[in-house]
């Protein structure tokens, strides 16, 4: 198998045959349109070769991205033990920061709630003292009471100003609670920007641990052809056919999409020996 440094070696390779052939595709563009190449019936021609330059560029961009996806599949193998430990400590923090966010959303709320009942009820208690002095002063008036009607109307006018201020107070509450529910709004943004950063940071831990598990089955793949490769042997030694192992099919994972089948089996019991088998 070629090493990460001999793919990257044969991607820059192919790079610079790129950029040269592109080099070379600038010359027929331009001749293309020229009235020297119409006038001469040269047109077909030409455009053959700016056919034939493309073929070979799109042919050399698709082994560079190739080579890009089994660069990144063998550097994501080379560095999974790193890969998972960032993972897990950039899943942890964002945990960490969405339950300190859900805190302080939990106590904003309980905050908003204490200041929109005590506003409710502040503003309940002045209207009902204003009604209650109110009440008092007609009651007075019917009843004759000049002492009484002068005290309920003290009590009506200081109700009066009770209200004045209880409305100035209830004017600020209402700010407050603007204030305290925009805040909410704020942090339910942050939360939802810390659940989609935790989501893809689970998406990419997950794309690790699948192509670190599709490894680890070409791995136990080989290891069972090696061992079933060595049993195709010692029946061919004993003259019995392998008819079970003819229904091997393993499918191979990762960049590639072919199976491993009994051929693979027969291919690997003629580098066998007796002894191989023995010391099996």
């Amino acid at each position: 198998m070629n090493t990460i440094q001999e793919l990257k070696d044969r991607r820059d390779q192919l790079t610079l045959e790129v950029e040269s052939i592109q080099g070379d595709l600038a010359p027929f563009e331009e001749a293309l349109e020229s009235p020297e190449v119409i006038q001469q019936g040269r047109q077909r021609a030409v455009q053959d070769e700016i056919n034939d330059h493309k073929r070979r560029i799109d042919s050399r961009n698709l082994e560079i991205s190739t080579l890009n996806q089994k660069i990144d599949r063998l550097e994501t193998l080379a560095n999974r033990e790193s890969l998972a430990a960032g993972y897990l400590s950039d899943m942890a923090n964002w945990k960490a920061d969405e339950m300190e966010l859900n805190e302080k959303r939990t106590s904003i709320e309980t905050r908003l709630q204490q200041v929109r009942q005590s506003a409710h009820e502040d503003m309940a208690k002045a209207r009902q003292a204003e009604t209650d002095a109110a009440t008092a002063y007609a009651q007075a008036v019917a009843w004759g009471d000049v002492e009484g009607e002068k005290a309920a109307n003290a009590e009506a006018q200081k109700a009066a100003k009770n209200l004045m201020a209880a409305v100035e107070h209830h004017r600020r509450q209402q700010l407050l609670i603007t204030a305290l529910e925009q805040e909410l709004v704020t942090i339910d943004q942050h939360i939802t920007e810390a659940q989609k950063e935790h989501a893809k940071i689970e998406k990419g831990a997950a794309h690790l641990a699948n192509t670190v598990l599709e490894e680890k089955w070409n791995e136990a793949a080989k290891a069972l052809l090696e061992t079933g490769g060595k049993l195709w042997a010692a029946r061919d030694l004993i003259n019995r056919d392998p008819v079970a192992l003819m229904k091997l099919d393993i499918p191979e994972q990762g960049e590639r999409f072919g199976s491993w089948t009994w051929h693979e089996l027969a291919d690997r019991s003629r580098q066998h020996s007796l002894l191989d088998l023995l010391a099996a």
